[in-house]
């Protein structure tokens, strides 16, 4: 265990990530100092922790993450749903179009040179509107929509980042301690494959639990509003939306399993994704807080859990990008029937015959430079308020 730094606040931060080395063992203490038998005292006081603390500190480091990063989710949803073939361009009604029509949503920008002069104003051809990339996404969005629709989805984002987290890190900790101590006293080989099942049993609790908020959060970011002054429905009008062709005067159970359509898609997202992260991230995270463990103060920390995170977070979010689209391809499908049928495999079947190999990593850039600072400040937070309850504990 590293330990020995300022206010012992390096130690506390350390403790969940220098319990054990790679070969299974315990971890060494800060300089040339022999393993000592037992837990350290900051790992105890990080095992004495509830459930409770630990979903706070989770949901607060997620509230974080989810208001910086959402941006970078619009811009990568964008990108895949139009390649599934979701328009951002409405066709103009000519006879519609009067002296007095508001032409605001037939151009992709007041200074575009490319408008066809339809009576006395210019009319952006369609491929104006076809995003080309991240920063064209971004810019086609605040030129069209507004500053604030780069937002969209928000308070889905938050609806849903503060109960995952609130269930995967917590859950992820107690989960990673018991399978550490069991391993270590039954099978110390298997000791540096915790992080790894603990990530992935975590995982899976929370995309099940939370399934429909992300439904909705992919479909809020997907679609844009072509009405001007038309507000685009929130969390609960799109959830309802998605239950609208299922109801019935014996409405039952079975109707509302489509508030979990693409669950399957998520899963085979997210729990590889958690585990290649957690199996990344340790070692890391170890490697760094030991170069920091005698002299670090709270910053050197924070930036190694932080570094740490963002590596893990890029690297796993790349290798899982054609199961991002695949999840939003199944989310997104309007189709209630089609979409109940549709099955990942499929999904991913149909888009690598379509599109080739590029279509299945669609939106990959915004998604790995959302995923890298987004994991990396959710550690980083999550250890500090840990910290911080931990102090209000003590004292």
């Amino acid at each position: 265990m590293a330990g020995g730094s300022r206010g012992g606040f390096p130690a506390w931060m350390t403790a969940a990530a220098a319990r054990i080395d790679l070969s299974g063992g315990a971890a060494a203490t800060s300089g040339s100092q022999p393993p000592q038998p037992g837990p350290s005292p900051a790992v105890v006081a990080d095992q004495e922790l509830g459930m409770a603390e630990r979903a706070l500190s989770a949901a607060s480091a997620a509230f974080i993450s989810a208001i910086i990063v959402n941006p970078l989710d619009v811009a990568k949803t964008r990108l895949q749903a139009q390649a599934a073939g979701v328009p951002y361009y409405q066709a103009p009604q000519m006879a519609a179009l009067g002296p007095d029509a508001i032409l605001s949503e037939l151009r992709c920008s007041p200074s575009c040179t490319r408008g066809i002069i339809l009576g006395s104003e210019p009319i952006c051809p369609p491929d104006c509107f076809q995003y080309k990339g991240t920063v064209d996404v971004f810019l086609k969005v605040v030129r069209q929509e507004g500053f604030g629709r780069l937002w969209r989805g928000t308070n889905a984002g938050l609806a849903l980042a503060i109960p995952t987290v609130g269930i995967y890190l917590p859950c992820y900790d107690i989960f990673r301690n018991k399978i550490e101590d069991f391993t270590r006293s039954n099978a110390p080989g298997l000791t540096p494959y915790a992080p790894l099942v603990a990530g992935s049993v975590a995982r899976s609790l929370a995309c099940i639990a939370c399934s429909p908020i992300e439904l909705a959060r992919t479909r809020m970011q997907a679609y844009k509003e072509f009405q001007p002054g038309v507000k685009p429905p929130g969390m609960w009008k799109t959830l309802l939306g998605v239950l609208s062709p299922h109801a019935s005067p014996g409405q039952n159970v079975q109707n509302y399993r489509v508030l979990w359509t693409g669950v399957g898609a998520q899963l085979a997202r997210d729990v590889p994704f958690s585990a290649i992260c957690w199996s990344t991230l340790e070692p890391i995270r170890r490697k760094l807080l030991g170069l920091v463990a005698e002299d670090g103060d709270a910053a050197s920390v924070l930036g190694a859990n932080f570094a740490a995170g963002f590596v893990a977070g890029s690297l796993a979010a790349g290798v899982t990008c054609p199961l991002d689209v695949a999840k939003t391809r199944r989310q997104i499908e309007k189709d209630a029937q089609k979409a109940m049928r549709m099955t990942t495999r499929q999904t991913l079947v149909d888009i690598l015959r379509s599109e080739g190999p590029k279509g299945l990593f669609t939106g990959v850039g915004p998604r790995v430079a959302r995923a890298g600072p987004s994991v990396g400040i959710v550690i980083s937070f999550y250890e500090v308020i840990k910290y911080a309850l931990h102090q209000r504990n003590m004292s």
